[in-house]
């Protein structure tokens, strides 16, 4: 398959426009069979099917390898969907419900015409993987609405690994506003990890069986699906948000979640923190959209088992291509570079910029890349920044500052930030308190990423929402929080659960800057090898790191702590892992190899076989649990080969972590 960059268009697309229903002419079925060689057969079965959308036959688009299908009916007027994974149901019969200026367009509608297409590319990606595959066939087809005579078009893909959908509603300089009402209705015994809006994205994730779930229960995508019967596992969430309201849903009581918009959503504790009463009511007043609108994806990952889960390149697939005027290598633009930071805020540090000094010389010590400065900085004056930036220079160490979500919302003020940052030689911004899902915080997060592109800014932004593909459409977000981590490490719950479930709930989504490794009291339940190893799973492309640096150069298992990569080149989950009880990796960055394994909250041992490793005799540096104080480590030292196998005894809370270095 032909490799093309980041910037490129899908590799072949084909198209039968205005195909009225009841009919399908001459001139149209022999562009079908001159194509025949590049289009899979059930696409021309798909423009048949179009033909009859006023029926109830279904419009079916299948993924590339056949076995997840998706169809688009119509059922006393209105539209449905359901899909079904190697013949199994995932989503069961769900109503597509779509409002425009309060009316629904959704419901008595007449079909109009279909456009067909596939796409195969190949992209270069960041975080769990290298290479990202981007393979899938979809259709759009146009409606119009029966009621109101207004056009309109639901566009659909099959992938290998799930299905997505959005609505598309022409309209040159109007002004409209949209709503929806989507439901996902899944088979009873579906299991699903969810949790509140409290506290916006930042919440402990709930384990239940679906027809469990109360009617009114707010739940945050994505929200992780393990299917009845063994069949797979499922993934709720969006991509490409943009130019429109977030998604959260809702449970109707009846085995179905149905979406919400911004508006709609509660204001949660964060925001009344960072806000007033008066910002919560305007926001709570739908969105208007000037021109054409188009909703976000609304996306199902579907897959075997966890490890495709993990590696799902679904959400990244769907968003836009980066801006070649900006990022001109896509994710390799030599502005943007992942790396490890050091960070002065839970586990002590003179808070001056003397303190930010020593804090930058014990990264270079460390290897770290970045030094993120918190936000003490604000009174600082020009010079004191500039000493700052130029000492950590010495060590290789650049610096990030934090600001908050407040002084961005004035486009003058964000402009005299970012160009004070660049001016300065700040590498990045670590923005927060956005802690809204509106059109209009969405359209923040926008502007604030396009404009610290153009001044080559790299961005971690805080009280934040779930991500939606920023990762391809803006390679300088390095990573966003929308994760409950160490800063709420001071609460009494099981830590050890819950970060055995975010690595297969919230980081299917993107990044999350959890900032992984404490060794004092926040660390709660855990262990230390666990905490080493939630630096290793937990996706990030700038890894800021809670523990004092000094902390960890003293610390006995330093030399595998230097060696955490922020990014890599292959992620393989292993099949003992399971949500909220174990979660093993195993990760290699170049030639070097690491498993890690958080556990949860039952001691165990695992043995581990190492097929994963490549040709050739591996050092092997083990970090271990000492059973009997979660406040040590045990190290060991192996030669290891592929047909070897390496036995991990976990503590509860506890982790192993192992690094495999080639030696030939």
């Amino acid at each position: 398959m032909k490799r093309v960059s980041s910037n490129s268009v899908p590799s072949f697309r084909f198209q039968v426009q205005n195909l009225e229903p009841g009919t399908l002419n001459l001139k149209s079925l022999n562009l079908i069979f001159v194509h025949m060689n590049k289009i899979s057969f059930f696409l021309l079965s798909c423009i048949v099917l179009l033909t009859q959308c006023n029926t109830h036959e279904p419009v079916t688009v299948k993924s590339p390898d056949g076995q997840v299908v998706f169809n688009l009916f119509s059922k006393g007027g209105q539209l449905y969907f359901n899909a079904s994974f190697k013949g199994k149901a995932v989503l069961t019969d769900s109503p597509l419900v779509f409002y425009l200026d309060g009316e629904e367009l959704t419901n008595s509608v007449s079909g109009k015409g279909s456009q067909t297409y596939s796409i195969d590319e190949q992209y270069f990606t960041r975080g769990i993987h290298r290479d990202a595959v981007n393979q899938c066939n979809g259709i759009s087809i146009d409606f119009e609405s029966g009621k109101n005579k207004i056009a309109f078009a639901v566009e659909a893909r099959a992938y290998n690994d799930g299905i997505a959908f959005r609505v598309l509603v022409p309209g040159e300089n109007v002004v409209r506003t949209p709503d929806e009402a989507t439901g996902f209705k899944l088979p009873k015994g579906s299991i699903v990890w969810y949790h509140d809006m409290y506290n916006h994205y930042e919440g402990i994730h709930e384990q239940n069986e679906i027809t469990q779930l109360k009617a009114g229960e707010w739940a945050a995508p994505p929200i992780t699906v393990r299917l009845p019967d063994g069949s797979g596992y499922a993934c709720i969430t969006e991509a490409a948000l943009l130019n429109y309201a977030g998604m959260a849903l809702q449970a109707d009581g009846q085995s179905g979640l149905v979406t919400r918009l911004g508006h709609a959503q509660p204001a949660g504790y964060p925001f009344a923190h960072d806000y007033n009463l008066s910002l919560a009511q305007e926001l709570s007043i739908a969105a208007t959209v000037t021109g054409d609108i188009t909703t976000p994806w609304r996306t199902v990952i579907i897959v075997s088992d966890l490890n495709g889960l993990v590696n799902t390149d679904l959400i990244s697939n769907l968003s836009p291509a980066p801006d070649s005027t900006l990022f001109p290598e896509g994710v390799d633009t030599d502005w943007i570079k992942p790396g490890r930071s050091v960070w002065c805020w839970l586990d002590g540090g003179e808070r001056t910029v003397e303190g930010m000094k020593e804090f930058s010389r014990l990264a270079g010590q460390l290897g770290f890349e970045y030094n993120t400065v918190d936000a003490f900085w604000y009174r600082w004056t020009d010079e004191q920044i500039k000493d700052l930036v130029d000492y950590s220079a010495q060590d290789g160490v650049k610096i990030w500052l934090w600001r908050h979500g407040r002084d961005l919302r004035d486009p003058q003020k964000r402009k005299e930030l970012f160009e004070r940052c660049r001016r300065l030689g700040v590498v990045g911004l670590k923005l927060d308190a956005f802690s809204h899902e509106s059109k209009e915080f969405v359209d923040l997060y926008q502007a604030c990423l396009r404009e610290a592109a153009e001044n080559q800014l790299m961005l971690n932004i805080h009280g934040s929402n779930k991500p939606t593909g920023e990762v391809r459409s803006w390679p300088n977000e390095m990573t966003r929080e929308g994760i409950r981590g160490l800063e709420y490490g001071r609460n009494q719950y099981e830590w050890a659960t819950h970060n055995t479930t975010l690595p297969f709930t919230r980081l299917i989504a993107g990044a999350g800057d959890y900032t992984p490794v404490i060794f004092g009291e926040r660390k709660l339940d855990t262990s230390w090898a666990h905490q080493i190893a939630t630096a290793l799973i937990f996706n990030s492309s700038v890894v800021i790191f809670a523990a004092h640096p000094q902390t960890i150069l003293d610390h006995p298992a330093a030399e595998i702590i230097k060696d955490i990569p922020a990014v890599w080149d292959e992620t393989i989950v292993l099949p003992c892992s399971e949500i909220g009880e174990i979660a093993a990796f195993a990760r290699r960055c170049g030639n070097t190899w690491f498993l890690a394994v958080l556990n949860g909250n039952q001691e165990r041992s695992i043995q581990f076989p190492l097929s994963f490793l490549g040709e050739g005799w591996y050092e092997a540096s083990v970090i271990t649990d000492r059973p009997a104080d979660a406040s040590a480590v045990k190290k060991e030292r192996a030669f290891c080969r592929k047909n070897d196998s390496l036995t991990g005894h976990m503590r509860a809370g506890g982790g192993y972590v192992v690094r495999f270095q080639l030696k030939n």
